[in-house]
């Protein structure tokens, strides 16, 4: 199946920067090959990812002056006919300028001589998680909200999409999901038989293209047998472990699924120890056990972007390691490309 996001070891990254101004830090998105509006938390408590998915979702209590977010039963059913009367509005669930100044003024820009462009949202399986009631209760275990948190949260990916479709038509999304991690461990309680449910069901009430995106280490064969038309990883940290999952990775890869291999650390003492080369190098150690599991290396190239290994909001020299990681991959890229005679 021919894939519908590029790949050819472009570049791109997962959305969250350190930057506390807007035009730097659009500026250093712009600078890949294929870019995204930035989440800049830094400039706004708005813009962090949950407060942003959360945004008109009944509920919903905010405290700016302690960047809480928190759920109220009593809330959600006054405000819940409000919802419903909007549900079939698909304007009414994209992003704010209140929530995104950054959304906005990237979609005022020229971005016709990209070959994509890509947003992203929180997905619903994190947000559920990481929410908690009015008893500290995450919301993914209240049957009643659940199904419409799902509902909604693919309807704010939806309105988005659409939104950059209209700016460009290789448009794409990121579902953010950080969490996915966690449901695979005995404690969780919130059981991956019920998150493949669950997500099947939300994958199935958006547009392609879309993916997930996490730092994480899951069950990768999971990810790797969803709906997918990308799947953006760690790879500098889970390397080792996603190697394995070579049948997994093929099927993906022959239903044109695109991976996106997060190469170059942003971390500040990570990155410190680190060269473009030795990271080159250790990238191509990862291929070769994916071609014996009778991966063809040229359709794994062209099914596959560069990025950074994760965001960083904590580093000392706030945005400077990030900005030194981008022109990394850039650089990356470049030599890659050239090495392998890549489009």
């Amino acid at each position: 199946m021919k894939p519908l996001i590029p790949g050819n070891l472009l570049t791109t990254a997962m959305a969250i920067l350190p930057h506390d101004q807007v035009e730097p830090a659009l500026k250093l998105a712009l600078s890949l090959d294929i870019p995204f509006w930035p989440q800049l938390p830094h400039v706004s408590f708005y813009e962090d990812m949950y407060v942003q998915a959360g945004e008109r979702f009944p509920g919903i209590v905010l405290s700016p002056e302690t960047a809480g977010i928190r759920f109220d039963s009593n809330k959600f059913s006054e405000e819940l006919p409000e919802l419903l009367e909007h549900w079939d509005d698909l304007a009414y669930f994209d992003i704010s300028p209140q929530y995104s100044a950054v959304y906005h003024r990237f979609l005022e820009l020229d971005l016709s001589r990209y070959p994509a462009i890509r947003g992203q949202l929180e997905g619903p399986i994190s947000f559920g998680l990481k929410i908690l009631d009015e008893n500290d209760r995450p919301l993914i275990f209240n049957d009643e909200v659940r199904p419409l948190l799902l509902d909604f949260l693919a309807r704010r990916v939806q309105a988005q999409l659409a939104r950059l479709k209209a700016k460009h038509e290789h448009a794409f999304m990121f579902l953010d999901e950080p969490g996915l991690q966690f449901i695979f461990s005995s404690v969780c309680g919130y059981t991956d038989l019920r998150a493949r449910e669950d997500l099947d069901r939300f994958l199935a009430q958006i547009d392609r293209p879309r993916g997930i995106h996490l730092c994480g280490n899951p069950d990768w064969e999971f990810l790797l047998n969803r709906d997918l038309d990308i799947l953006s990883l760690d790879i500098y940290t889970n390397g080792e472990i996603f190697r394995c999952y070579g049948k997994a990775i093929r099927r993906f890869l022959d239903r044109g699924g695109v991976l996106a291999w997060g190469i170059i650390p942003t971390g500040f003492e990570s990155f410190e120890q680190e060269t473009p080369e030795k990271l080159i190098a250790y990238l191509e150690t990862l291929w070769p056990d994916l071609t014996q599991a009778g991966i063809d290396r040229e359709q794994l190239l062209a099914q596959s972007l560069l990025s950074p290994a994760t965001c960083c909001l904590i580093n000392p020299d706030r945005e400077k390691t990030v900005a030194a990681a981008y022109a990394w991959l850039r650089e990356i890229s470049r030599v890659l490309r050239d090495r392998y005679r890549l489009p």
